[in-house]
């Protein structure tokens, strides 16, 4: 009888236990592309939803990964980079943009024979990129303090915004002509207006510091700044500044994104997790799970028309480089 009782305890114990993968989990894995040959940090990632192809920037090995993600492999690598941090692809101009730490160069080229077709030089240390569709520019951050704007089409350099330090994440209203820019050594988050190229606002981070990734609910008014010193997500209202939740989320994270659909924020860091937020409302925000992933997966990238969310897992040991692709439960 009394072993009875243990082992119903036991199954009691394992039963309510969480394991990443099962139904309680708010995302769930559900496919691993190998990443053969790849070494050290990999950084982040751009997206051409069309072609459905996922370019990853693989900083250790000087290459940029181009991933088939309907056959779910690597089908290029495209290599003598320098340092690659941050990619973006133009699809209407068929240009894919890739900014390199080392040399300082944002390079263009062509998206279908990945021929190097500009190079642009920033001096030092090229880094996260954007594309803004409205006006068909890439936008790079670089350097101890600049956003470059260059011409897709033409390759050439059509704005610099000089900024108080290094720009690490940054986010493009869609119905605005903001940018809203990460400045961790200047503790603040700087606004510009891009259609003047010039900061019009600086709004200081409170509660937190090494504000490095981010993501914008631009229909609430919304801004989420990712913090590592502490381990935080603050929300910010981008019509006055000001910092109205704070949570807490993975350390070392480096990439975070917003689900319009599922009202979630999905937050990687390098210790080795997925922070999952639910957002109640635009004042009320929760953490409702914490997604297993491995030691150094801090970066990754959230496909909106798929509900799917990559994440970068290095080669550490004998865990093997890969892209893991999880799923909204």
């Amino acid at each position: 009888m009394r072993s009875s009782i243990i082992f119903i305890w036991a199954m009691t114990l394992i039963i309510g236990c969480e394991a990443p993968g099962q139904p309680s989990d708010p995302l769930k894995l559900v496919n691993t592309i190998p990443l053969d040959h790849v070494e050290g940090r990999i950084d982040h990632f751009g997206l051409d939803a069309g072609g459905q192809r996922l370019f990853m920037a693989a900083l250790g090995n000087n290459t940029i990964e181009v991933i088939d993600l309907a056959a779910g492999k690597v089908v290029r690598h495209i290599k003598g980079l320098s340092t690659p941090q941050g990619v973006a692809f133009a699809p209407d101009s068929n240009r894919l943009a890739v900014a390199n730490d080392k040399d300082g160069s944002c390079r263009l080229y062509d998206g279908t024979s990945f021929e190097q077709v500009a190079s642009i030089d920033l001096k030092d240390d090229a880094d996260n990129i954007r594309y803004d569709a409205s006006s068909r520019r890439f936008w790079v951050g670089y350097g101890d303090g600049g956003l470059a704007a260059i011409d897709a089409a033409s390759g050439k350099q059509v704005a610099d915004v000089k900024l108080d330090g290094h720009p690490e994440s940054f986010q493009l209203e869609t119905s605005g002509k903001r940018i809203f820019v990460n400045v961790p050594g200047a503790g603040h988050v700087a606004v510009i207006d891009r259609q003047k190229a010039e900061v019009v606002a600086k709004w200081p981070i409170k509660g937190a510091s090494a504000n490095f990734p981010m993501a914008l609910d631009e229909a609430n008014h919304r801004l989420f700044v990712g913090c590592r010193q502490p381990a935080k997500l603050l929300v910010l209202d981008t019509e006055s500044g000001k910092t109205i939740a704070s949570l807490d989320i993975v350390g070392d994270t480096d990439d975070l994104w917003y689900d319009a659909t599922s009202k979630r924020i999905y937050v990687t860091g390098g210790e080795g997790r997925i922070t999952v937020i639910g957002q109640s409302n635009v004042k009320t925000y929760t953490v409702i799970g914490q997604v297993k992933t491995a030691p150094g997966a801090r970066t990754s990238y959230f496909i909106s028309q798929t509900h799917t969310l990559y994440v970068a897992v290095p080669h550490r040991g004998n865990q093997k480089a890969e892209l893991r692709a999880f799923r909204a439960e």
